[in-house]
């Protein structure tokens, strides 16, 4: 989980990687843990209650399911654009989805 202050850090310092349905802000931390940490930030302009946990639950799934896969010490915070529909959103399109950007990602810090 991110505090307000790494949630700063992500929106002022972090990379924008954008997708179909979700922006995502990354930055790469200098010290503490290996391994992702994860924030989500789902306004009211994407439904009610029901769809914004929905959304928050699939993603939290996603990056649960694929944790192990990045050795990158990386605060992420996931932003879904205002296209997404949440009753439209399951595993398999977030998979789709941020499959191919965190592997770009992780190629890309193989390469520096």
């Amino acid at each position: 989980m991110l505090g307000r202050p790494q949630f700063a850090m992500c929106y002022e310092q972090g990379k924008k990687h954008f997708t179909r349905s979700f922006i995502l802000f990354m930055v790469r931390r200098d010290n503490g843990p290996d391994g992702l940490r994860l924030g989500l930030t789902v306004s009211r302009k994407m439904g009610n209650a029901v769809a914004r946990n929905r959304i928050k639950r699939v993603v939290r799934e996603y990056f649960r399911l694929h944790q192990y896969d990045f050795e990158l010490p990386l605060d992420i915070v996931v932003v879904p654009k205002r296209n997404l529909e949440a009753d439209q959103l399951d595993l398999a399109l977030a998979t789709e989805e941020f499959t191919p950007l965190l592997s770009r990602v992780r190629a890309q810090a193989a390469a520096s």
